[in-house]
């Protein structure tokens, strides 16, 4: 989360964990005498609080969603958010709104589609840059063995494969395949 670089706080320990058994992120409150926690609510509001002994109430020590395109799929499938744009919700190239009246009223909700069908043969990709990656809760395979060129090639020879991106965390390669809708992407173009 790039808006997490802004706050910073020697007594708050950040770390990013990926390995086989787990991806995760976690902080830590080096000093014993105070608490901290991390809560998120139901829209997708992030606060990490620190509890002040004087008022005896938590304080906000950072607050994240300031930004409508924080919002869980707010733009819909196949479609990416871009608070520099307008509308803030934009279709990927060779996609149209799937109800252009909702889509022109504000309602992206309902996502875009394809232009022309999948033909499975000659359909290529559209490399895109400093997006937030698809939603991979439902319809995304994870393989941190192949490297880009193969997921490339994997994907390619997929009928169902709509995307993929590199996965390279310290050093090593992998690769992320979508096999379904693509959902909840943003531009991050300032990060």
């Amino acid at each position: 989360m790039p808006e997490m670089q802004r706050w910073n706080n020697a007594d708050i320990v950040y770390n990013f964990t990926d390995n086989r058994e787990e991806t995760a992120f976690t902080f830590q409150d080096t000093d014993p005498s105070s608490y901290s926690r991390l809560k998120m609510s139901f829209s997708g509001l992030l606060e990490l609080s620190t509890w002040d002994p004087t008022t005896l109430a938590w304080d906000n020590f950072w607050l994240l969603s300031t930004n409508p395109c924080d919002m869980f799929e707010v733009c819909g499938s196949y479609s990416y958010c871009d608070t520099n744009t307008s509308p803030m919700c934009n279709c990927f190239k060779g996609f149209d709104p799937m109800n252009p009246h909702d889509w022109y009223s504000g309602d992206w909700s309902s996502g875009c589609v394809r232009k022309n069908p999948l033909s499975c043969t000659g359909d290529g990709f559209l490399q895109l840059k400093k997006m937030k990656l698809p939603d991979t809760t439902t319809e995304a395979i994870v393989d941190r063995i192949i490297d880009v060129k193969e997921c490339e090639d994997k994907c390619i020879n997929d009928c169902n494969c709509t995307a993929f991106a590199n996965a390279i965390q310290y050093g090593r390669s992998g690769c992320v395949i979508w096999t379904g809708k693509l959902r909840d992407i943003r531009n991050y173009a300032n990060s």
